[in-house]
């Protein structure tokens, strides 16, 4: 599979690095999936490890793309990018959920992998240029993506671990791929020796790195959402944090500073006198939320579910409840709402109420729910 005559230092030197690479990758993969294989996370994870894996092998010096080897592993290497931005999503959002249309994405840009293997051994190398830039668009197209996914819900995240991790893996995982793309547009999707070399280094370290974070982090956390725990009253609190508690139990629910739009977690703790990570670590670990605007979500639902069950207000619309309670929108109130209750905001309301509502608004109220 690999020539004889290519045995140079530079060679060596390359094959000694894919080869610590690939190994900690599939530890990595193995890991992921022996302790956290239950949480999507993870198995997309491990798909996006092994999805590198196989660039490992496939990008380096000498491999045959024609192959009985060549066109899976070309196919998969190209696949990395998507996996990566669907990894991201996983990590980094509690609700996320593949769905089938991300599977028919990724099985799109596996096959233009394996079009470019192809043209690689069999077509013009004009096509290979082209193919070859055109993978390098969309690994930067799907790393923007995934960066875009970290940086959205970083001031929310309440698991400061996992807050770590978006810093560390993803930056990492960003640069790599601006790496790949440089590479891949000034030799035109036809890196040399020297390219080559540079990319496999710096996911060697990516590899270091991210096996480092891994053990030295609870990743049951990080990879996904834990039990929340029942109550804060039975935990070890020290008196600081149950005057903290307190105090943020009597924003919410006198004063409910959840209504007040666009609220922040450093708005919160700049009306607590309280260091924002302090605030965060208190929610996280005494409350078991893991995301600031679920833990805001809770009490507007609450107070939706109040106004929605009140006869008194059977004729109040529930876009005027929704943005009472804090909601900018309706869409998202009634994603929050069934994600909670398991029924529409209207269907809620009809059984709390009996079914007895005022017939000039039942329709009104069937479609803004």
């Amino acid at each position: 599979m690999f020539p004889g005559p290519a045995a140079s230092p530079l060679f060596l030197i390359d094959l000694a690095l894919r080869s610590g690479a690939a190994v900690l990758l599939a530890l990595l993969a193995a890991v992921l999936l022996r302790d956290h294989g239950r949480q999507t996370a993870a198995r997309l994870g491990a798909g996006f490890i092994l999805s590198a894996l196989a660039y490992v092998v496939s990008s380096a010096p000498g491999f045959d793309l024609a192959g009985p080897l060549g066109w899976p592993l070309g196919g998969l290497a190209v696949g990395v990018n998507v996996l990566f931005w669907l990894f991201a999503r996983a990590l980094f959002d509690d609700g996320f959920r593949p769905r089938p249309a991300h599977a028919v994405l990724w099985l799109a840009i596996v096959l233009m992998g394996l079009v470019q293997t192809a043209s690689e051994s069999l077509g013009p190398a004009p096509v290979a240029a082209a193919l070859g830039t055109l993978r390098a668009v969309q690994a930067a197209g799907f790393a923007l993506a995934a960066i875009a996914q970290a940086l959205a819900s970083w001031r929310s995240d309440l698991v400061e671990p996992r807050r770590r991790v978006r810093l560390v893996v993803v930056a990492a995982a960003f640069a790599h791929t601006i790496l790949t793309v440089i590479a891949a547009v000034a030799t035109r999707g036809r890196p040399a020796a020297p390219e080559r070399l540079a990319d496999v280094a710096a996911l060697a370290v990516i590899a270091l790195i991210a096996a480092w974070s891994l053990l030295r982090t609870d990743a049951s956390g990080v990879l996904g959402a834990a039990p929340r725990q029942a109550a804060p009253a039975t935990r070890d609190l020290d008196p600081a944090e149950r005057k903290r508690l307190a105090e943020l139990e009597r924003l919410m629910r006198e004063e409910r500073l959840y209504r007040q739009d666009r609220l922040s977690i450093g708005e919160v703790a700049h009306r607590m006198g309280v260091a924002e990570y302090r605030l965060r670590r208190l929610i996280n670990q005494s409350l078991g939320e893991r995301n600031f605007n679920a833990f805001l979500n809770r009490f507007r639902i609450e107070e939706a579910k109040t106004a929605l069950a009140d006869p008194g207000q059977a004729e109040v619309p529930i876009l005027t409840i929704a943005l009472d309670a804090g909601f900018n929108s309706l869409g998202p109130f009634n994603r929050a709402f069934k994600a909670d209750t398991g029924a529409t905001p209207s269907d809620y309301r009809r059984t709390q109420l009996g079914g007895d509502l005022p017939n000039s608004k039942l329709g009104a109220k069937r479609a803004s729910g």
